[in-house]
């Protein structure tokens, strides 16, 4: 039972601060724990639509560890744990139990602040974009850092005849002519360089193990189909030697990213290069092999449907088609044009009457799925990918960031002859 005496224990426990640092855990971890769900899940977080600056960050090869292990999923453990470890620094638990709960909260403090640093730096100076989300995470766990150590201080002042303070009691045998407020703080960041350190391992890990253009890549089991280059949409003369399949989705950022580079790869290449485009909707409606819908694209069956239409009405007319699907809209973000505003422009470039007999025509319907066996020749483990380009028997799900970089991939991982 428990007493009026205990009450007041409890509640002089609860400081203005240990609910402070309580409620900032709790969000940190429920952000977390969103974002993990997001990246099992596929689904577009509320305000990160395709294209968006936060979908840019979330989808790249920096949300996750050697492309597998996605970093919300280390953020959940380090918060839970730092949460856990909350509830045992009250005056009512025993001094080896609050002590250890003390050591872990600055370690994990100075992991969470050294990781927080690292991917800002990521999001500012190589993604160039925000993640709103992840922001206000990191944003959390360095006010949590600050936080801790600030009262770790506090709380060897305030304890001085504790194990709180045996590793203080060490430094002042060690360094006995060093002041008492120069060792305290010494003894806890201490504790947080450790915390540091382990982010630092964390950054080589993830810059060792995570790819910078190449997602997966492999080889086809099976015989993968050879187009009829004079009748398909392509980038480039139906005659140059090398062909190149690109499969991609008018929806796919990655796919917006890999187009702008497509031109300037053939020029380099003077003509002897091309690239047949075959369009693959990550959706359910007209791709068997996608496991399951996402809002992302939901209108990518219709979209591609469009961009042949196009092809089949006036082919003249599909360069113009696809630049505009995959520029600007406003600002600095790519977003995927909307299935009326795509149509519209459709009818705009090949006349109502044209784009009318195009869409009724059967060769769009069987192109579409030859376009899509294709992508499930590439299936690895039953996982698939875009922007995924094919050469001969080899592929290579890529995210390439420059026209170097492509020809690179096209040289070294598709084996393409070199110019």
């Amino acid at each position: 039972m428990i007493t009026s005496k205990d009450k007041i224990v409890i509640q002089r426990s609860w400081t203005w601060w240990r609910w402070i640092f309580t409620i900032l855990n709790v969000s940190a971890l429920v952000l977390s724990v969103i974002l993990s769900w997001h990246h099992l899940n596929g689904g577009a977080m509320i305000g990160c639509d395709g294209g968006s600056s936060c979908d840019e960050v979330l989808g790249s090869q920096w949300s996750m560890i050697a492309g597998v292990l996605p970093i919300s999923g280390l953020a959940v453990g380090a918060y839970l744990t730092l949460l856990v470890a909350g509830f045992f620094i009250g005056p009512t638990v025993e001094a080896p139990v609050r002590h250890l709960a003390w050591s872990s909260m600055l370690i994990l403090a100075g992991s969470i602040a050294g990781c927080a640093i690292w991917f800002t730096i990521v999001q500012k100076w190589i993604i160039g974009k925000f993640c709103v989300y992840c922001m206000c995470t990191h944003s959390i766990g360095l006010i949590l850092t600050a936080l801790v150590i600030w009262k770790a201080i506090k709380e060897i002042n305030n304890y001085s005849k504790d194990s709180l303070v045996h590793n203080f009691v060490i430094l002042q045998k060690v360094f006995p002519h060093i002041k008492h407020h120069i060792l305290r703080p010494l003894n806890v960041l201490g504790k947080v360089l450790i915390g540091l350190v382990l982010a630092g391992v964390l950054v080589v890990f993830q810059i060792s193990f995570t790819p910078s253009t190449i997602y997966s890549d492999g080889r086809s089991q099976e015989t993968i189909s050879v187009l009829d280059y004079n009748t398909v949409p392509i980038v480039g003369s139906p005659d140059a030697p090398y062909i190149v399949t690109l499969l991609f989705d008018y929806q796919c950022l990655h796919c917006q990213k890999i187009h702008l580079l497509l031109k300037e790869a053939v020029l380099r290449y003077k003509g002897k290069l091309a690239f047949a485009l075959c369009p693959v909707p990550l959706n359910t409606h007209c791709n068997p092999y996608i496991p399951k819908d996402v809002d992302v694209f939901k209108n990518s069956c219709e979209l591609a449907k469009i961009g042949l239409a196009v092809w089949l009405a006036k082919r003249e007319a599909f360069s113009t088609f696809e630049n505009w699907m995959y520029t600007f809209v406003n600002g600095d973000s790519w977003h995927p044009r909307s299935l009326e505003a795509a149509r519209a422009k459709a009818v705009e470039l090949v006349g109502q009457a044209k784009f009318d007999i195009a869409w009724t025509d059967s060769w769009i319907e069987k192109y579409l799925q030859t376009s899509i066996m294709i992508y499930s020749k590439t299936l690895k483990n039953g996982n698939g990918g875009i922007p995924k380009m094919i050469y001969g028997s080899r592929w290579v799900i890529a995210e390439p960031h420059s026209v170097d970089e492509l020809i690179m991939i096209l040289q070294n991982s598709l084996t393409v002859p070199k110019t």
